[in-house]
């Protein structure tokens, strides 16, 4: 459906498959509430987390161990919509975002929220605390094949990039799909992402437009064509410094699925 450049992109004339403001708790429904937990152990991966009338807020605390001892200093509290992972020792499994990735927590086949084609809302108070990124993704399953692997980055926000004006990533990185090729650009938004403000991203039928607020940032000729997951995240990169626990809120999230829930 085309849409003029820099406008809104209306959602669908239907009910959200997943609406979630999170004030009774976590749904597990719909998430999971770990970091690509077959890559690493349990308690690595495990989000830090609290729920209330403002939405979820994602935490690092001081003592928070980091997500793999190979990748220190590197501290992660993450949502994602479903898991999928070969057995342990092997190469297998969703995300394979680093070089040398092996199972190390063999980890059922959850498909929560996993469409080919739809639309994702999110509204998020970003972390301004050092060293911090708040992010949220779209990656393939790749339950089906090692190569459905790309991403639609929604946004990606460095802490000391916010301000007035925030500058923020995002785009589409192919990773291991060969018919995707990475494009990622900075956008800049005028406003502080540390208090609210909505993203919303629809993909699907070659095209990815990727928006905040009421406008269109990026408008990318091509899409996965294959299940992904949702990820919402908040990291710390770099050594402990300064006050915790460290924040980001997500205030909601409304999804559809234009493929289903979970294409299989």
């Amino acid at each position: 459906m085309p849409f003029p450049p820099g406008s809104l992109t209306p959602a669908p004339d239907r009910e959200p498959d997943l609406d979630d403001d999170f004030r009774t708790g976590l749904d597990p429904r719909w998430w999971v509430a770990s970091y690509l937990p077959h890559w690493t152990t349990p308690e690595r991966a495990r989000a830090r987390y609290d729920t209330g009338p403002d939405g979820l807020a994602l935490r690092i605390d001081r003592d928070q161990p980091d997500w793999r001892e190979e990748d220190a200093p590197l501290r992660v509290s993450n949502l994602q919509t479903g898991v999928f992972s070969g057995p342990v020792g092997s190469p297998l499994g969703s995300h394979r975002h680093r070089e040398g990735l092996t199972v190390r927590t063999e980890t059922p086949t959850r498909l929560l929220f996993a469409p080919s084609s739809g639309r994702v809302e999110i509204t998020v108070s970003a972390s301004r605390d050092v060293n911090c990124m708040t992010a949220a993704w779209l990656v393939g399953t790749e339950h089906r094949s090692p190569t459905e692997s790309g991403e639609i980055c929604i946004f990606e926000i460095d802490a000391d990039a916010i301000g007035e004006t925030t500058v923020a990533r995002s785009g589409i990185k192919a990773h291991h799909d060969p018919h995707l090729t990475s494009d990622m650009s900075e956008v800049a938004l005028p406003l502080d992402a540390s208090a609210p403000h909505a993203w919303f991203v629809q993909w699907g039928s070659g095209e990815t437009v990727i928006g905040c607020q009421d406008r269109t940032l990026r408008r990318v000729a091509q899409a996965p064509d294959y299940p992904l997951f949702l990820m919402i995240d908040l990291f710390e990169i770099g050594p402990r410094w300064g006050r915790y626990p460290k924040t980001a809120t997500i205030h909601r999230v409304r999804a559809w699925g234009e493929s289903g829930l979970a294409a299989g």
